[in-house]
Parts: structure tokens; sequence; C-alpha cells
């Protein structure tokens, strides 16, 4: 079997781990990325300060390792690359091709300078090339990050991190240098819904609590009707609510930096200066609804105020992008898909051979150790709906590296990312770092062309 995945994130790296352990048939895989880097969102993602949940890259090194695995970096599927090539090269393809897109808050204002996605801020930190010129002015010292996920609470932890505690990790050269000159004293995080409602999960709420010279401030009315348990309880909802109690008794000081929680308020425009940057967010107060199914629904009451901030950055989720060739669900925006294998949108049809993992299948969804056992199931449908397939002649193996090259395409293999990968290393020693990222693709390509 000659398999394509297309993407290089926990999900696609998992699915080749399971594809590639299988003993009943033998599997050629080809993972094919859009950046000469791998790894997806655990380099592009995943905040700097939390680099022992990068080291899951030694797992994806050791499938990598494999001898029938294949990595094709620097290969973006719908420009370099077809689904139909796909299909005349491979037996099946699988894309995980995660969630590339943010939502939006669909509101008045939201373009207007200084409303960035948090998207844009988390790749600008983190070095990701997309995102290396980013415009983010951190001249402003009150900030506004809408949503109640860990990338909210990513975003405001790194915006009031003391420089120093961030030298040592692999955050972008750039990004470290904004940080240290940084305005920014008071950020908050409002979630439309309430407390028991918020997705993030304890151990990042909890390091909110943690941070040096930061005090997490929570009016003790915003946790009215929550039911605070004794202990700090076994659920993820407990454990929040026992976490934010703790921060409605702190004390903040004065000389300190301010990280306020709201709930139960939706921003409905994004305000603007005499100049057009952001001034202020208008915040509509909500009341909540429990639906017969058990979800919670926020409804705006009415009452408005204004909240002076001088940057929104909306963190209100992600969604997959659109690919040629690919066939996408409108609603739910993911790639479209019946439990894993993709369907036509319209009659819901299987598309023999194709199928999907990680976030591009279910939405933002999951953090990176679940992907592991969703990516076997989907590959276990493959193997069963792939009995055969195997008999079915394809070109050589080098065809489809031939092919690139007809196309002027530099193809990044596995062992090209180590070599750019000890350059990292090494620059990130000469500043006392994790790695110092190269953000660049042209500047990657160049070295690697540096035979």
């Amino acid at each position: 079997m000659h398999i394509a995945i297309i993407g290089s994130g926990p999900a696609g790296f998992y699915a080749a781990e399971a594809l590639l352990k299988r003993t009943d048939t033998e599997v050629h895989v080809d993972m094919f990325e859009r950046l000469p880097t791998p790894f997806g969102l655990v380099r592009g993602g995943v905040a700097p300060d939390h680099q022992n949940i990068k080291a899951v890259t030694r797992v994806y090194d050791k499938t990598a390792a494999r001898p029938t695995f294949r990595f094709l970096g620097n290969v973006r599927l719908g420009r370099d690359v077809t689904v139909e090539d796909l299909r005349q090269h491979y037996h099946q393809i699988v894309y995980a091709v995660g969630n590339e897109d943010d939502r939006r808050l669909g509101i008045p204002g939201e373009g207007i300078a200084r409303c960035t996605p948090a998207t844009v801020f988390i790749g600008w930190y983190n070095g990701h090339p997309d995102y290396r010129h980013a415009r983010i002015d951190l001249s402003v010292s009150r900030v506004a990050v809408v949503g109640n996920g860990n990338v909210a609470i990513d975003a405001a932890r790194i915006l009031l991190r003391a420089p120093a505690e961030l030298e040592k990790t692999d955050i972008a050269a750039h990004a470290l240098e904004a940080l240290r000159n940084s305005k920014v004293r008071e950020v908050f995080i409002l979630g439309r819904r309430g407390p028991e409602q918020a997705s993030f999960t304890p151990v990042e709420l909890k390091e909110l609590g943690e941070m040096e010279d930061v005090d997490p401030i929570l009016a003790p009315d915003e946790l009215a009707g929550c039911t605070i348990p004794a202990a700090e309880g076994s659920s993820q909802q407990e454990k929040n609510l026992k976490i934010l109690q703790s921060f409605t008794v702190r004390q903040p000081a004065a000389n300190r930096k301010k990280l306020h929680l709201r709930f139960r308020v939706s921003p409905t425009e994004v305000i603007a200066d005499s100049n057009g940057n952001v001034c202020g967010l208008a915040l509509e107060k909500n009341r909540l609804e429990t639906l017969p199914d058990g979800t919670v629904r926020a409804h705006g009451t009415g009452e408005m105020e204004i909240l002076e901030v001088g940057m929104v950055l909306p963190a209100v989720g992600f969604a997959a992008e659109r690919i040629a060739g690919v066939p996408y669900d409108e609603k739910a925006r993911t790639i479209a898909n019946e439990d894993g294998r993709v369907v036509d949108p319209i009659n819901r049809a299987a598309i023999p051979g194709e199928y999907v993992v990680g976030w591009a299948r279910t939405g933002p969804r999951g953090l990176i150790g679940s992907h592991k056992p969703a990516s076997v199931h989907v590959v276990e449908h493959m193997m069963t709906d792939g009995a055969g397939l195997e008999a079915r002649a394809l070109p050589d193996s080098s065809a489809i590296l031939s092919l690139l090259h007809q196309r002027g395409v530099q193809v990044v293999s596995f062992d090209d990312w180590k070599r750019l990968d000890d350059i990292e290393v090494v620059r990130g020693e000469l500043r006392g770092a994790a790695r110092d990222k190269i953000v660049d693709i042209e500047a990657m390509l160049s070295i690697l062309n540096r035979r």
C-alpha cells in the first residue's frame, strides 16, 4: 500500500505511525507538508513557555526514521501538487491539514488596526513563516482577548509574562524583542458564556495564577449561580471553578500587571479612535439559557458597556481552509466526512480512498494526545476499505518526486529538516534558549542549497 498523508502535525504523524506498524500489509507513507518544517501546531501553535509539550516531536522523529516513510516538505497541495496527482500516485490519501483559518467575530470594526486574530498573534510569536511580518503593536496598555479556550489563555499569558521567563524558550527572536519593549499592563479575557462552560483546561488556568508579577482578577459575582465543589473535584469543570474561586480572594498589588477574567459578555463592536486604531470594545451582557439537550446558549440582555482597550485579539475558534479538489463542509467548516471517510458534501457519498484526521475532521477539539486514538480509528477504516487495493498498479515511487522537480519545486526531505533543526538549536544556544527559529522559508531553502 502506498499512502499519501497531507500535513505533518500530530494527527498526521499518528496516522503514519499506525499505518507503518501494520503487520497485515506492507505500507509506504509519503507525508506532504507545505512548509519546509514538520510538526504543525506543535512547532507553530504550542506556546513557547510549554517546552515540555513540544518534546512529543521525539515520538514523531521515530516514525520518520522508518525506512518506508518519506517526508516531502515545501510542497503545497493545490499549488505544487493536485488531488488528482495524488490519486494517480497513491492507493489512499489522508488529509491532516488541521484548521489554518480563524473564525471571526462578525461585528463592526473587526478589521481595523490593532484588532488581530489570536491565530496571527500566536503564529507571530512562534515564528511561523506566514506571520513573521504581522504588525503586532504592543505600545498599548490594555488588551482584550475574546474567547474562553486555551488559545485565549496562551495569548494572554504571553502578553503578560516577564520577558526573562521567555528568553530560554523557542519564542521567535522578533517577538521576544517586541515583548521586551511591551507597554501592556492589563489583559481582559472575555467569555460569552459562564465559568462552567469555559473550555480552557485546569492546568492552563492554574498557570495564570503562577506567573511572575501578574495578578489574576475575578469579581466574586462572576461565579454567582455556579456550584463550587468543596474540594477540587475530578471533572475539568469542577477543577476550573475551584481555581477561579481562588482568584476571587487574591489581593492584587498596585504595581503588578493585571489579568481580568470576565464572563457572560459578548463584543458587539470594535471602536476606533480618530486614527483608525482600536480604542475600545463595546460589550453586551448576556443571560444564559440551558437547552433541552443540556447545551447552554448566551442571549444578549441589551445592557451595554464600553471596555477601554488598545488592542483586541479574537480567539473564538478555527476552521479548515478550502483546498481545491477536496470536499468541504460549509456548515462545520471542516473537510466533509463521515467518521473520517471523506464524502461528497451534498449527497454524503464516500469518496473512495480518501480520509481525514485531526482538526480537519472534527474541528478544533481535543489536545495533542487525543489525536492518537482518533487517527488509529480512521486507519482501521482505511485498512477495511483498502483490502486488495495494493494490487492496483501505481507509478514508481520516484515518479512523484520527478513530477515535483519538473514543476520547479524544491522538496525538503526529513534529513534536510534535521539540518535546519541542528542550525536552530545551535542558534538558540548562543542566546541560552532551546532554539532560535528560522522564520523565513527562502532563508531555509537557501541554507539547504549550500551543499
